[in-house]
């Protein structure tokens, strides 16, 4: 398939930067089972410069020094749940504001590792305030900001009551780490199938639409969505009270949304500290769910895409593949 033109009939680029194509996902599902592979795959996941060692680290720090004393959590009261609406603001102000000012407003790096061109939409009615950035800063500090609280709120709670079976380091080290290696997993698997039900009929036209006006994301798009669907998007904290957990697995796993989404949604694949160093913060595997819609619900670590059919890869084989099953959907309707 020849590359797309423009129309005075020169190629036109449809991604600024992509990474090396075409994109794998984790090997763990492959079949038949490949374990070095995967164990490969896992330790690199692990490494001291990706994202989820970071969460992790924001997690035990969080819950060492600004986390509410679990006995004050008996009660249910103002105080210490604004304490963690409070730390939770300033995580975004510092991920999301400073992803944002960086990349986007003074343009640290340039357009280096940038994959979308386009800039974010301004004068866009159907933005609120006519404005793409404004408009991800109010549902991220508003409800998104509120429901990641609460769910957080309820897990002190419970386990202040008892109501959630707590274990630490010392008295389960094994099962710890092993709980800490399955929170992005189940992450992954209740992102996708939440996902996959939000772009159902009624719920995708007057829910996750608010979401996909960002056909281009930055970090404040990750979590601008609409107050229903950043509700369920927390629900995954639920798990615990049927698996015995610490805390810091639930911070591990509340920080994939709160860090997770603003930096997935960055629209660059790394984000350059120096001359030397380059984190790795971008998700090009969801930023092609934004552009073509219907592909990649779920992440590099689920295999559902892949089973079900909706796994696009960044080539442009994958191109035609979603565009055919789209005509397929449109041509067989009444």
């Amino acid at each position: 398939m020849s590359a797309p033109t423009s129309s005075n009939g020169k190629t036109r680029r449809v991604w600024n930067y992509t990474p090396t194509l075409p994109l794998q996902l984790a090997p763990f599902w492959d079949w038949p089972l490949r374990p070095l592979a995967s164990l490969f795959w896992l330790l690199n996941s692990w490494s001291p410069l990706a994202q989820r060692f970071f969460f992790l680290i924001v997690a035990v720090a969080t819950w060492h020094w600004f986390a509410p004393e679990l006995a004050s959590a008996k009660t249910l009261s103002f105080g210490w749940i604004f304490e963690i609406w409070i730390r939770n603001l300033a995580i975004l102000l510092i991920i999301a504001g400073g992803l944002h000012l960086a990349l986007w407003k003074y343009r640290m790096q340039n357009d280096d590792y940038r994959y979308d061109m386009r800039p974010m939409a301004k004068g866009a009615k159907v933005f609120t305030f006519s404005n793409q950035v404004w408009d991800n800063m109010f549902w991220t500090l508003g409800p998104t900001l509120l429901f990641a609280t609460f769910w957080e709120a309820i897990m002190w709670h419970g386990f202040a009551n008892g109501w959630i079976q707590m274990i630490t380091l010392d008295s389960n080290p094994v099962y710890f780490t092993f709980l800490v290696i399955l929170v992005p997993v189940w992450a992954g698997f209740h992102f996708y199938w939440l996902h996959r039900l939000l772009h159902v009929g009624i719920l995708y036209k007057h829910v996750h639409s608010w979401h996909h006006k960002n056909l281009n994301t930055g970090p404040w798009s990750g979590l601008a969505m609409h107050p229903l669907e950043s509700f369920l998007l927390f629900f995954d904290t639920m798990i615990f009270f049927i698996v015995a957990a610490h805390p810091i697995h639930v911070l591990f796993l509340i920080f994939h949304h709160v860090i997770g989404a603003p930096t997935s949604h960055a629209g660059f694949e790394k984000f350059r500290i120096g001359k030397r160093v380059e984190l790795e913060i971008g998700d090009f595997f969801h930023q092609l769910h934004h552009k073509f819609f219907d592909c990649n619900y779920g992440t590099w670590e689920t295999p559902w895409d892949r089973w079900f059919n909706t796994f696009h890869n960044g080539t442009e084989q994958s191109d035609v593949m979603v565009k055919e099953r789209r005509r397929k959907i449109w041509s067989a309707r009444p």
